[in-house]
């Protein structure tokens, strides 16, 4: 790829990056991160694996965000990974969703390294905002302490 071409896709997405990062998720961008991450975690971890379509810009963040803004119980941490720009991390990434088919945009809630709950982009397409903030807040609210 040219140079001229990355330059410009990192400069595409890192508002779609900002977004999650502004509202208190850590990126995890290479593969080592995430290993890193997720083999000392303890807790409950909220992952989002973004994208660049429509439904991750009107839907997944947005909803990922006013959901733990707006919860009274909240995962420990909150982790992102970037399918398509950061594909070593995302790959790693689901290997811990086990069972799992890829899906992005998605979200798992983890406890542990165990997904307790996930919502695919199936779940999140033609969905309105405020049904996928409130499925990922009734996960939160089940699995959360």
């Amino acid at each position: 790829m040219s140079m001229a071409y990355e330059e410009y896709m990192r400069q595409l997405v890192q508002p779609m990056r900002d977004e999650l990062v502004n509202a208190g998720f850590r990126e995890l961008r290479t593969s080592e991160e995430v290993e890193q991450f997720m083999e000392n975690v303890e807790g409950t971890t909220f992952v989002v694996v973004n994208s660049v379509c429509g439904c991750a810009a009107g839907l997944a963040r947005p909803a990922a965000t006013q959901a733990v803004l707006n919860s009274e119980k909240k995962p420990d941490h909150l982790v992102t990974v970037f399918a398509g720009q950061d594909r070593e991390a995302t790959a790693k990434m689901r290997e811990y969703f086990v069972g799992i088919a890829p899906s992005s945009p998605s979200m798992a809630l983890l406890k542990g390294k165990e997904v307790v709950h996930f919502i695919p982009r199936e779940e999140i397409e033609f969905q309105s905002m405020e049904a996928v903030m409130e499925n990922i807040m009734n996960a939160f609210e089940k699995y959360c302490d």
